[in-house]
């Protein structure tokens, strides 16, 4: 799918399900990791993560343009556009939209880093190092020292 099929696309269901134009621009920008796509408050513009489309397929794309469709004419109506909105809830319960993005598979989680306390022995881990010079257990009060990186 390229720009100008997403453009369509999201004119059409806005249509279809909303009975309100779309009339701005959608495009897809790869540079989003965790959301499946992204409403701009000043533009109006709509962003959408294209690894959706191709991890997930056609129709939980839809039900995320759905999503950031509803954030569209809600906010353009003046009315509560953000999640935790009643007017928001109930307006994708209508439609058909997703909640939430599912997760991409191809993410990968982010190392850990495994410390172990020279007192207690106690083991924990961190997705940030940390300097163990500057940081002591909460139990015992004693040092902590890099085991390893998973």
């Amino acid at each position: 799918m390229n720009q100008d099929t997403l453009q369509k696309l999201v004119e059409k269901l806005s249509l279809e399900k909303f009975n309100r134009r779309f009339s701005h621009t959608a495009s897809f920008n790869r540079r989003l990791r965790t959301t499946g796509g992204r409403y701009h408050l000043k533009s109006h513009d709509l962003d959408f993560n294209p690894e959706v489309l191709k991890v997930h397929g056609q129709d939980i794309f839809e039900g995320i343009i759905l999503h950031e469709l509803c954030h569209y004419h809600l906010h353009l109506e003046k009315k509560g556009y953000r999640h935790k909105d009643k007017a928001f809830k109930e307006l994708l319960r209508e439609v058909g939209g997703l909640r939430y993005t599912p997760p991409l598979q191809h993410q990968v989680e982010k190392p850990q880093w495994q410390y172990r306390c020279t007192g207690c022995l106690l083991t924990i881990q961190r997705q940030r190092r940390f300097n163990v010079n500057k940081f002591l257990c909460a139990k015992c009060r004693s040092r902590f020292e890099l085991i390893e990186q998973e």
